[in-house]
């Protein structure tokens, strides 16, 4: 091989990085891998990160090792000079282990590989370029998947980088013409997230929904727009002049310099955005009315003032002119989804920015002023792109996200972890509140002056400022509101209105029962009630206490605070010095003027002079508190006040409350404040009542007597000898009842909330249904309750009325659906075995009979007991039908079971002949039954003997899987003759005759039809008919698993809680879920199950003793009988899965998560269905444009629901050694692989040379799905080129 031009086939090839010893391989292999030896590895998945680009190169090598292995072994050379120059060196992290493992795979497969289409390298790959084109590019080119077309379009991709590698002095016209049309072909089938945008072929599911397609047109719409110009310094941009701009946000990226990967995830996220707010604005209109569909001004405006609904408040709040501002010559809506673009284009690509809303607030302000000057200046055709870095894609990420991000990473490295004082580094709260002021203009301005305080090193030192300007000195920004200082003070000072209350309610209630009489009224006593008023002297210590607390606690914030809050807190302190003094003084004064409660009241207004100036001390004390009481009751005013921008308003409020951007008017409704107020107010009445009545009242009598008994001498030590009235007596009686009147607020709180969540959890109908007695008692009204919340409605219903026969069956259809996949869910995770599945679940061949078929498990025991009821009766018919229909399950078993029976017949008989018997036998029944003679006429109490003989027969038919064979047809025929004589001639007194046939010249069933054996919808109406004939045991003990127990009533019970009705699928909110992963077990590997403990325990033996029964049952499912421990090892692949699913693993969050997509899907084809029911105009092949209605129900479930695991290590265990990390990349790449829906998001660390020879770090953002069989795909690769802490 060589690393020159001379390509694989020039002879004497020698590379020139020099030969290294294969012994080395040794020390340098990919996890154990040597080079040599064989193995499933795929080198394409070991790739080091910083030689990314090299991937698709090896993927294609090894998917055409099978079709031509010398091509392959070209790919790989190629690979390998490409690896070569981009890293010479190999100062990557983990390039050199990567090259030297690839060299000795070339040289192995240069010795074993030939050539098969040709006799040189060069036209090997011509020929096998031509080939592999015509082959997969050319034919079937509308029958395959777009997942297929762009791997084909990708390899094909490769394959010409190959030829031109190995025949770089060759060119050839016709070659380079097609490439390029590859090219172009292949950015139409590249990867997708959701929807397949620059996809061609034929059109996917999800493209055809017409709230898509109408969005993706509206973005298209890039009419009269300026173009910007291009960037000369960047070289060539491809094949084209420039980069394609195919809508809006694609001129936005080429304006303000954003990377294409943010700009395509954003472009998804807002199709998506427009689409879902315009199916919810027009769920119930069909679909064929939406043909010509167009997105609505009003889904428009909803999403802008959704957006921007921050960026409004923070403007009104800095008294700032929005720059959200719209062309008066705007004849379409392009403007606002410009602004709406350039918004989610800056969060998409802001990183850890985002924690700062306010910020981005600041960027999005300018930015939108620089957008509104570009797109309302008509008078040039083209402009200059405000952001813009010579020789780079980032420019906004440079420009603006990273001088902010700086200042967050020099933060957090001054805070040292959290170890160094909170008033020393700013978290993002801090940073953020900097721009919650007008300052923030004038200090940062914009573009964004790095000389900016905010921008101010905290690491540095004066010298080294003044060292690196000297022309301008700035001080680092301090925090700004609020420095955290953890004390136990803060118990009073976050609780303190709750102290108080009890403080001031503990000394009037000691004072009122240290009266006289004792009793609550006392309080109209004068002299009572002018002891009670010194608790107005206590608040006023306690709010002396309360401000000094708040200037004690705030002083490391002090030197950040802004001027009036300053003066707020220096003027609370005084105030509060003032009341503290002017309450006792005044009180001193009044005592020489007693006034009682009724005289206070009654002379208030009509004789001031005769009242104490302590009374109007209190009344002038209390007056806000009043106002807050009165802002209390009328919420709406109160919450209009706090979030009112006047700066009249801001004023008045200035003394409550600072001057805050968040959490202003945060309350609930008045509906929602009168309950808790009075649920607090009946609570403290009850708790002060009780203390009064039961802890203070009773120790007023014995304290008195202990105050006024002599101090008597005592041989003991005594702890307070010198104390008068024996207060250390009375301290010690009094401690324990005053701390419990502090703490038994929460024991009032417990009962409390008991009694109310019990209320209202009987009106809400919660635990209705306990237990499988319960559920079997109320299992026909489920269907029902699940119609009333479960089923949308829909515009073109009839009356209610008129669809209440139709709901019903229709109800019963959906529920069917719905509980038939939560049972097969409980079969999958082994919580019951096979025949609890059988007993549990609907028939899928519901309709055959003319009553519903219930799930087994309720009709178990019917049949036997209808029996027994048979033999009992020997007089009248109309008994019979009493005791039988005193059961509706009853009756419903054995309806079903003899319609089921005569269809089973009839399909296994192939001579009219023989369907003429079982027509007879039928009219005799049904023709005594309607004379009410079936008791006269029939001998009942031989059904049994019936019984047993169709069991046999169920048996038999369930055995057989052959409809050829000749003996089962013997014996089939056999048990069918036996079963006719016993009706006949047993059970029939008149039915002699029946088999009797002259005509007849055959025996009787010897010609039988086998065909529906193969039948899996008639073998499972053999399975219930057989388990209804002979399950006796009751049918609570199904299932006996406790857990699946618990799911079954929780799913029961649910449907009769109260709860708004279930929208359509495409009318619902849409919604994603994000799991945070780090290293945790993904799948439990055979190693670590069979690996025992000290105690001699592994994990499967743990596992196997703890779930018994889900043991039995996976056994049963994976149809594995083991014979000792050691055969289990033979079947680890599926019993790794199942002991992982019953550890906190990946996997088991993954599959219940994946279980919300599936029941979307669910109730996704149930609304289509449901639709088509009701327009009965509409088919369903008419109503499906892009497809059937499965591909369309997975295509709204796509658009309804994502969800994503952030896998923050997944691409280091992508190509670490450690086997363990290895083995959770393998894992997370096969739940990929088994929920394609899953996406993958994680920090790529790319290490790389740079021009100067040095190695940098960069950090990439990565989305990824699986594809195919084996690999991931990367959807989205944002480049975050950020500092992250180690």
């Amino acid at each position: 091989m060589s690393m020159s031009s001379g390509g694989p086939s020039a002879p004497q090839r020698q590379p020139s990085m020099g030969r290294r010893n294969i012994s080395r391989a040794i020390t340098m292999r990919t996890d154990g891998y040597s080079g040599e030896e064989e193995g499933p590895i795929i080198e394409s998945e070991l790739v080091p990160s910083s030689l990314a680009p090299i991937v698709p190169i090896l993927r294609a090598a090894n998917e055409i090792e099978d079709e031509n292995p010398r091509v392959a072994y070209l790919c790989r050379f190629t690979a390998f000079e490409k690896a070569h120059t981009m890293d010479p060196n190999s100062s990557g992290r983990g390039v050199r282990q990567f090259k030297t493992y690839l060299l000795h795979r070339l040289e192995k497969d240069e010795k074993d590989t030939q050539r098969r289409l040709a006799s040189t390298d060069a036209k090997e790959i011509q020929r096998f370029y031509e080939h592999y084109c015509k082959k997969y590019l050319e034919e079937g080119l509308q029958t395959r998947k777009p997942d297929e077309m762009a791997r084909y379009y990708q390899i094909a991709s490769v394959l010409y980088d190959v030829l031109k590698t190995v025949t770089p002095d060759k060119p050839n016209s016709e070659y380079d013409q097609y490439a390029k049309g590859v090219e172009k072909e292949k950015a139409s089938f590249s990867h997708y997230n959701i929807l397949p945008l620059n996809i061609s072929g034929p059109t996917q599911p999800v493209m055809e929904i017409p709230e898509i397609k109408a969005a993706v047109a509206i973005l298209r719409k890039i009419n009269n727009l300026p173009t910007p110009r291009p960037d000369t310094t960047n070289g060539p941009q491809g094949i084209d002049d420039g980069p394609i701009v195919r809508d809006l946000l694609d001129w936005l990226w080429q304006t303000f310099g954003f990377q294409k990967g943010n700009v395509e995830n954003q472009k998804e996220h807002l199709i998506l955005l427009l689409a879902n707010i315009d199916m919810r604005g027009n769920g119930n209109v069909h679909q064929g009315e939406r043909q010509n569909h167009m997105i609505q001004r009003d889904t428009v405006d909803h999403l802008m003032k959704k957006v921007f609904q921050n960026y409004i408040s923070w403007c009104r709040y800095l008294h700032l002119e929005s720059n959200i501002k719209i062309p008066h010559d705007a004849s379409t809506q392009q403007p606002e989804l410009l602004y709406i673009g350039l918004y989610l284009l800056i969060w998409g690509e802001a990183s850890n920015v985002r924690f700062m809303p306010e910020c981005l607030c600041y960027i999005f302000h300018h930015m939108a002023r620089d957008l509104y000057d570009i797109i309302s200046d008509r008078r040039e055709e083209s402009f200059d792109p405000p952001f813009r870095r010579e020789g780079s894609d980032d420019a906004f990420l440079q420009l603006v996200i990273q001088p902010i991000y700086n200042v967050i990473h020099n933060e957090a490295t001054m805070s040292k972890r959290g170890t160094v004082s909170h008033s020393k580094w700013r978290n993002y709260d801090d940073l953020n509140e900097y721009f919650w002021s007008k300052k923030c203009f004038k200090q940062l301005g914009w573009p964004m002056d790095p000389a900016s305080d905010f921008f101010a090193d905290p690491t540095e030192t004066k010298n080294d400022i003044e060292r690196h300007d000297h022309s301008m000195s700035r001080r680092r920004m301090s925090k700004t509101n609020f420095v955290e200082v953890r004390t136990f003070l803060h118990l009073f000072r976050s609780f303190d209105r709750m102290w108080a209350f009890f403080i001031l309610a503990f000394q009037a209630m000691v004072i009122i029962a240290w009266s006289p009489s004792g009793s609550l009224s006392a309080i109209f006593e004068p002299a009572v009630f002018r002891n009670v008023m010194t608790i107005f002297i206590t608040a006023a210590f306690l709010n002396f206490l309360q401000a000094t607390l708040e200037i004690v606690l705030n002083w490391k914030a002090w030197r950040s605070l802004v001027c009036s809050q300053m003066m707020r807190h220096v003027l609370k302190f005084v105030v509060a010095i003032g009341w503290l003094i002017i309450l006792p003084v005044t009180y001193s004064s009044s005592i020489q003027n007693p006034t009682g409660l009724i005289k206070f009241f009654s002379n208030w207004i009509g004789n001031f002079q005769s009242q104490s100036i302590y009374n109007f001390a209190v009344a002038l004390y209390m007056l806000p508190n009043i106002f807050s009481a009165l802002f209390f009751i009328f919420l709406p005013m109160r919450r209009a006040l706090e979030r009112s921008n006047s700066r009249i308003v801001r004023f008045l409020l200035w003394w409550t409350q600072p001057k805050l951007y968040v959490a202003r008017g945060m309350y609930e409704d008045t509906c929602s404040l009168l309950k808790y107020t009075t649920f607090w107010i009946l609570l403290l009445i009850c708790k002060l009542a009780f203390s009064y009545y039961v802890e203070i009242s009773p120790l007023v009598g014995p304290t008195r007597t202990i105050m006024f008994l002599g101090r008597g001498k005592y041989i003991w030590h005594e702890f307070f000898p010198y104390l008068q009235h024996n207060l250390g007596v009375v301290f010690t009686i009094w401690a324990p009842i005053v701390m419990v009147y502090f703490m038994d607020t929460q024991i009032w709180y417990a009962i409390f909330s008991t009694i109310c969540g019990g209320v209202n959890g009987a009106f809400s109908r919660l635990g209705e249904i306990r237990t499988l007695g319960m559920l079997r008692s109320r299992f026909e009204a489920i269907p029902t309750a699940f119609g009333k919340h479960l089923v949308p409605r829909h515009g073109s219903q009839p009356k209610r009325r008129e669809r209440e026969k139709e709901d019903k069956n229709l109800h019963i259809d959906k529920f069917s659906d719905i509980w038939n996949a939560f049972i097969i869910s409980l079969r999958d995770e082994d919580l019951i075995n096979n025949r609890e599945r059988d007993l549990l679940i609907v028939p899928s061949s519901a309709g055959d009979t003319s009553v519903f078929q219930w799930p087994p498990f309720l009709l178990a025991s019917k049949i036997p007991m209808a029996l027994d009821m048979a033999k009992s009766v020997k007089k009248r018919d109309e008994e019979l039908r009493k005791r039988i229909n005193q059961d509706p399950y009853t009756f419903y078993a054995v309806i079903e079971c003899y319609e089921t029976l005569l269809n089973i017949l009839y399909s296994l008989m192939a001579e009219t002949s023989d369907k003429k018997v079982v027509d007879r036998i039928r009219e005799s029944l049904e023709d005594s039954i309607e004379r009410q003679s079936l008791v006269r006429e029939f001998r009942l109490d031989e059904l049994p003997q019936l019984s047993a003989k169709f069991d046999k027969l169920l048996t038999l038919l369930l055995k057989t899987e052959e409809e050829h064979d000749t003996t089962i047809k013997t014996q089939i025929a056999n048990l069918l003759q036996d079963t006719m004589e016993i009706i006949t001639q047993d059970i029939m007194k008149n039915g002699q005759g029946i088999l009797k046939d002259e005509n007849r010249d055959n025996q009787l069933f010897a010609n039988l039809n086998l065909d529906s054996i193969k039948d899996e919808a008639w073998r499972e109406k053999c399975v219930r008919l057989q388990l209804l004939l002979t399950t006796k045991e009751s049918a609570i003990y199904v299932p006996t698993n406790l857990e699946a127990r618990r799911r079954i009533t929780f799913f029961a019970n649910s449907l009769f809680m109260k709860m708004p009705r279930a929208p359509q699928v495409r009318s619902m909110m849409s919604f994603s879920v994000l799991t945070p992963y780090f290293k945790e077990e993904v799948l439990f590997s055979t190693e670590d199950l069979h690996k025992k403990n000290e105690d001699g325990i592994s994990i499967l033996f743990y596992l196997r003793k703890i779930y018994p029964d889900e043991w039995k049952n996976c056994l049963e499912r994976i149809k594995f009988v083991p014979k000792d421990e050691e055969s289990l090892k033979s079947r680890m692949d599926e019993i790794s899965p199942w002991a992982s699913y019953r550890g906190q693993t990946l996997t088991r969050t993954v599959r219940g998560m994946m279980y919300y997509r599936r029941a979307l899907e669910i109730q996704c084809i149930q609304d289509k269905i449901d639709i088509a029911k009701l327009d009965r105009q509409r088919t369903t092949t008419s109503y499906q444009e892009g497809g059937n209605i499965v591909d369309m129900a997975l295509a709204i479930a796509d658009i309804k629901f994502t969800y994503v695991v952030s896998c923050q290590v997944y691409g280091m265990q992508k190509v670490s050694k450690n086997l363990k990390d290895k083995a959770c990349y393998l894992n997370i790449l096969n739940l990929m692989i088994m929920y394609p829906s899953l996406r993958i998001a994680y920090i790529d660390e790319v290490e790389a040379p740079t021009k100067n020879g040095t190695t940098e770090k960069t950090y990439y953002s990565v989305l990824v799905k699986g594809v195919g069989e084996k690999y991931d795909e990367i959807l989205e690769r944002a480049n975050l080129k950020i500092k992250i802490m180690p």
